[in-house]
């Protein structure tokens, strides 16, 4: 029988990226913390599995019916950034650069793995940009084989609606050297040039 404490440890080490040595130095420092905090992280992780659905519209985390984005007047509505999974979402907002909406596909189209466009938010996507006046659909799948199938499937469903569709550019990251760029991000980097203003 194993103690509490390496009960711990093989439990945080289900996280992703926490490897046993992290977990064991997580596991101790949640040990020396004052109870009052270590219970306040365990009430938030019950709190989360408890009360986290999908929100209605564009299918991001939420509380409530309505994300906070989708909740928001603000945000411009002709504008739907489609992305991957929930979390894309936090990344992109970080740049206070997109004032437009969300729709979340929950995945990727991957065949192999029996993830087929009928197991994503794909119908929902096309009925949202059919109904809602939405005049363009940008694309923030992740480059990489799957994220470009995703793309260009999106590209194909939407193509009846007129709406304009854009691809987020990618390519070589600020502050990188070309010399250490493999093939593949420097071609991507070289189709989406642009004018030099």
């Amino acid at each position: 029988m194993k103690g509490i404490i390496e009960n711990l440890i093989e439990e945080l080490t289900r996280l992703p990226g926490i490897g046993r040595r992290t977990a064991q130095r997580l596991a101790y420092f949640i040990l020396s913390m004052p109870e009052q905090e270590a219970r306040a992280i365990a009430g938030a992780i019950v709190d989360v599995k408890e009360k986290a659905r999908f929100c209605r519209e564009c299918f991001s985390i939420t509380d409530e019916e309505l994300c906070s984005v989708c909740r928001d007047e603000t945000r411009e509505r002709d504008r739907l950034c489609v992305v991957e999974e929930p979390s894309n979402i936090a990344v992109i907002e970080r740049t206070n650069l997109f004032k437009g909406l969300y729709h979340v596909l929950l995945g990727s189209l991957s065949p192999i793995d029996g993830i087929t466009p009928e197991r994503l938010k794909l119908k929902e996507l096309k009925e949202r940009v059919e109904k809602t006046g939405v005049k363009e659909v940008i694309i923030a799948t992740n480059p990489n084989t799957r994220g470009e199938m995703t793309a260009r499937y999106i590209k194909d469903l939407l193509a009846p609606c007129g709406v304009t569709i854009t691809r987020i550019a990618y390519g070589l990251p600020m502050g990188g050297d070309i010399e250490y760029a493999d093939e593949v991000t420097l071609g991507k980097a070289l189709e989406g040039r642009r004018e030099l203003l």
